[in-house]
């Protein structure tokens, strides 16, 4: 049967290709042009690809299959891709000075973030083992690239090797787990695989091996304890605005993945109890090593880095929640917790992006990313100290900023969850969020109580572009806070 082309929703994805392959052109046949237009070729696509998700989320409530049911345009999807895109925007605008001042080239630049993102686009439509994992090496390949895109820098270098060997090992293993899925179920669609492990109880043990090979693989991709060990090195050695995509899209892409495998193809009573135990762990250690290792870093992108990875570790306390509640047959409590993950991921990209827009303001004058840099900033530059001190509030979770939200909606995942193995896992993520606070807090004391490190007292000077994705990412985090209904609303929708 021949395939069909739903040209609607596939829109967003088809604009996206043509805006990569624009800026190619571009970049091979006007290299003098390209220096100014890129960015700008870049930041329309993304734009433009918006116009037809808004068109779809208004059009009809009906969900869109294709290519029998491995590529669906629901209400979860849309969500999701509009997510990319927004942050894929906010990316570009704190990229175009800082790759402008360097000595990269731009349309190559462009064009290895805009393939990333389709692959973030194509993951959150993927109900297929196939498309997928397809979609995973579209995200991580080009990544592989920008994380050494400093290519005269030894530390880029090394982090992009590091970042390329565990990303090839983290694709073996899950795709070796897989295989193993496929074999047992016969079917690699989602659906399909919901079915047969829902009636079939004879290859349990078997399964349970499978889940967790997938798990591992997925755990690499989030940066989850303890296969973290590339993230912080990867961070600190990439370019600045590439460590905000990887923090805040590329982790983002991974927990789509998990959320699309275990949602739509391993929600059922009788396979849940087979993963929520291996990610209540992944969620502890997450959480606890992240916190405790972020206490010990002076220099800030490390500390964000460490940062991410428990604040991933917190992403995970919903996924557990939802397995336990879906192994003790309240699937209602389960879907509020799948809601929760996706409120959580809206939050903390708003607010991480919006944090590492600040470090690279910062950064423009310092020439450093050592905590003791932002000495004094309250008094050179209060606008930034006040941002900077609403994005670390928000990652705490004080109110009234956004992250109280995510906070809040994690909680209560846990807790609604019940049983000693929820109560636990709420009780050691609220420990874990004072530990987080102390760290945050000491960034905070030295832009406020501290004196300046340099005899220049003058306001930093932000470039328009990055002060727009200051202003954006700013916005966000404190209407949220405020009125936290609003992505309620939205991971509603998605479910």
């Amino acid at each position: 049967m021949n395939p069909v082309f739903d040209w609607h929703a596939l829109a967003p994805d088809v604009i996206l290709v043509a805006t990569i392959v624009v800026v190619l052109v571009v970049e091979f046949a006007f290299p003098r042009q390209s220096r100014t237009q890129t960015s700008r070729i870049a930041a329309i696509g993304v734009l433009a690809a918006l116009v037809p998700i808004v068109s779809l989320a208004t059009h009809e409530n009906e969900a869109r299959e294709m290519f029998a049911g491995a590529y669906a345009v629901d209400n979860y999807a849309l969500a999701l891709k509009a997510f990319f895109l927004v942050v894929t925007y906010i990316t570009i605008l704190l990229s175009v000075d800082y790759i402008d001042e360097g000595d990269y080239y731009r349309g190559e630049f462009y064009f290895l973030l805009l393939t990333s993102v389709l692959g973030l686009m194509v993951m959150a439509s993927a109900r297929d083992l196939i498309t997928i994992f397809i979609a995973l090496e579209t995200i991580s390949i080009p990544t592989f690239i920008l994380a050494a895109f400093r290519k005269h820098d030894r530390q880029s270098n090394e982090a992009g090797v590091k970042y390329y060997l565990i990303g090839v090992l983290s694709s073996a293993i899950m795709l070796y787990g897989m295989s193993i899925i496929f074999g047992l179920t016969g079917t690699t669609t989602l659906s399909g695989i919901s079915d047969a492990v829902a009636v079939d109880a004879t290859t349990r043990p078997l399964l349970a091996v499978a889940m967790f090979l997938t798990l591992v693989g997925f755990a690499f991709k989030v940066s989850a304890v303890p296969f973290h060990f590339w993230a912080p090195d990867t961070y600190e050695g990439a370019p600045t605005p590439v460590t905000a995509f990887l923090s805040v899209a590329s982790k983002a892409g991974g927990f789509v993945a998990l959320l699309s495998i275990i949602f739509f193809g391993f929600r059922s009573p009788n396979a849940a109890d087979l993963w929520w135990g291996p990610v209540w762990i992944l969620a502890v250690l997450s959480m606890t090593l992240g916190n405790l290792a972020a206490l010990r870093q002076t220099n800030i992108v490390r500390m964000l880095a460490y940062s991410s990875i428990a604040q991933g570790g917190f992403m995970l306390v919903p996924f557990a929640a939802a397995g336990i509640a879906e192994a003790n047959g309240e699937p209602f409590v389960a879907d509020t917790s799948f809601e929760a993950v996706v409120i959580y991921l809206l939050i903390y990209g708003a607010m991480n992006l919006g944090a590492f827009a600040v470090v690279i303001a910062v950064a423009r004058r310092t020439r450093s990313a050592e905590i003791s840099s932002y000495g004094g900033l309250f008094e050179t530059s209060p606008v930034l100290a006040v941002t900077m001190t609403m994005f670390l509030a928000s990652l705490a979770g004080i109110p009234p900023v956004a992250g109280w939200f995510a906070k809040f909606v994690m909680f209560r995942s846990a807790l609604e969850a019940g049983g000693p193995w929820g109560v636990s896992l709420a009780v050691i993520a609220a420990v874990n969020s004072v530990i987080a606070f102390f760290y945050y807090a000491g960034v905070i004391r030295v832009m406020w109580f501290k004196e300046p490190v340099t005899e220049d007292r003058s306001p930093i000077q932000v470039p328009g572009a990055l002060t727009g994705a200051i202003a954006i990412t700013a916005t966000v985090t404190f209407v949220i806070g405020v009125y936290p209904q609003l992505f309620a609303r939205v991971g509603e929708l998605a479910f």
